[in-house]
């Protein structure tokens, strides 16, 4: 794994202090970079005082952001371009959770994923592929990729929670119900949450819904 590049990004928390009990890793949409969702840490911690957040930059710089990053190509944005770039990120990604894992002392059913538009892409390919479940995928403003191999390739069926906005302009919300079914085809103890009016974005609906699944997932009090 040596070829396999090292992330690295901004953190926030325990805000209690002392070791963590869950570990919680922001991934971030194409052009951006770990600070754009680092800022959603303290919406969480609230709830969830003994989590670490990590938000780590995406391994290649992004053409099309000169600042930002992006976890793989978006140049034709297809179904096959996204595929190969999501099994060209895949590594990566895996790498970096076991290294915070490692260092936090904590196991997969500690660890939680957040993801926004490229990076829930990255997410649910990468969760549904791990050799064990983490306790949940929380995806924002995605779609599903490789939902045709996805019966042949998954190993870990965490539950999973996506919200779009029914006024996205570049990820169109139907791509929502297409993932429903092919998680629920899968297995995968998922449900969906449209927004109205919402575009490519993360309103405090949606952070709402989210806290509600964290505190589910992890046995909190529900906000």
């Amino acid at each position: 794994m040596n070829d396999i590049p090292d992330l690295e990004g901004p953190e926030f928390g325990p805000a209690a202090g002392g070791a963590a009990q869950q570990l919680v890793v922001f991934v971030h949409g194409y052009g951006a970079d770990g600070n754009d969702l680092i800022g959603l840490a303290p919406h969480f911690a609230d709830l969830m005082p003994n989590a670490k957040f990590v938000s780590p930059n995406a391994p290649f710089p992004c053409e099309g952001a000169p600042f930002g990053y992006q976890w793989f190509r978006l140049t034709e944005r297809t179904e096959p371009e996204m595929l190969a770039g999501a099994r060209t990120a895949q590594p990566t990604l895996e790498k970096y959770i076991n290294t915070q894992l490692a260092a936090a002392g904590l196991e997969d059913r500690n660890l939680a994923l957040i993801g926004f538009s490229q990076g829930t892409m990255i997410s649910l390919f990468t969760g549904l592929r791990r050799e064990r479940p983490m306790a949940g995928i929380l995806g924002y403003s995605g779609r599903l990729v490789g939902a045709n191999a996805l019966a042949a390739e998954i190993s870990a069926r965490p539950p999973v929670v996506l919200v779009n906005g029914d006024a996205d302009e570049l990820i169109p919300a139907d791509q929502q119900a297409k993932a429903l079914d092919a998680l629920q085809g899968a297995a995968v103890p998922v449900e969906g949450h449209i927004r109205a009016g919402l575009g490519h974005s993360i309103d405090e609906a949606g952070l709402d819904i989210g806290r509600r699944f964290m505190a589910r997932i992890f046995g909190l009090q529900a906000p």
